[in-house]
């Protein structure tokens, strides 16, 4: 987080709300458009826009390495994530039409309350199906974006990243813009205060860090004592360091699992 930041470095007097502006920062990958070339205006509304106090570029570090990257898939020339589980395209026709992403897109980016858009992200498997780099196609934009809205809410309240934590809660127990994964039996959140729920910190510096912190949990939400399924869940994920990756991956899983 950058220093000396003033209010209007969070949020313009004409411009959207920053928290909004913070779920439509990468919507250029949501419509397949290359960055450079991204346009400022979807159906009406401002997109594309920088995410101010840094929050964008810290939660790209806690998924993906520094440097200049390189197409890691030859074939891959898009922005459809690839699921860890399976090592295909996580884009099924057969799940959803291309009218269904661009009408799913649309409705999201175009959403003005911060509380609902949020929540839409939480809740969207359509935004599941894209990667947020496509030199690291295992990476998932909806976790990126939820990770850029908890740091950026965090940020806005003067928290610094070493501040932060990972916060395991009660699945019905939602943080607007904090809570990063809400699934079926518990859900997560990037936080300064962990409210006596399980916590560990994520450390001093954004990086792919996410195992990590796993391991340090005060305590797990997942059974490994007994059930198989979460034993298998909890390996995994003490082997994964990119934190979309992993995030999407709970969710891929317990998707998988329950079908």
């Amino acid at each position: 987080m950058t220093e000396n930041a003033t209010l209007s470095d969070f949020q313009g007097n004409s411009g959207p709300d920053v928290m909004v502006a913070a779920y439509r920062h990468d919507a250029h990958k949501l419509n397949g458009e290359p960055h450079e070339y991204a346009p400022e205006l979807f159906a009406g509304v401002e997109v594309n826009q920088t995410v101010p106090h840094g929050a964008d570029g810290d939660a790209s570090a806690l998924s993906r390495p520094s440097g200049q990257p390189e197409q890691t898939v030859d074939t891959l020339e898009n922005h459809y994530r690839l699921s860890l589980l399976s090592g295909e395209s996580r884009y099924n026709p057969g799940r959803f039409t291309r009218a269904d992403v661009e009408s799913a897109v649309r409705d999201m980016l175009t959403e003005s309350d911060p509380e609902t858009i949020h929540r839409a992200w939480l809740e969207s498997d359509v935004v599941s199906a894209f990667n947020e780099s496509v030199y690291y196609p295992y990476t998932s934009l909806k976790y990126h974006t939820l990770l850029v809205a908890a740091l950026l809410d965090n940020y806005r309240e003067g928290h610094a990243f070493e501040d932060l934590l990972l916060v395991v809660d009660d699945a019905e127990e939602i943080v607007p813009h904090r809570t990063v994964y809400a699934g079926d039996r518990f859900a997560l959140r990037i936080d300064a205060n962990a409210n006596g729920q399980p916590w560990a910190r994520l450390g001093s510096r954004p990086w792919r860090s996410w195992a990590s912190s796993w391991k340090r949990l005060t305590a797990h939400p997942l059974d490994v004592d007994s059930d198989k399924e979460d034993m298998v869940l909890d390996a995994n994920l003490r082997r994964i360091w990119s934190w979309s990756t992993a995030l999407q991956y709970i969710e891929d899983y317990d998707s998988e699992v329950s079908s």
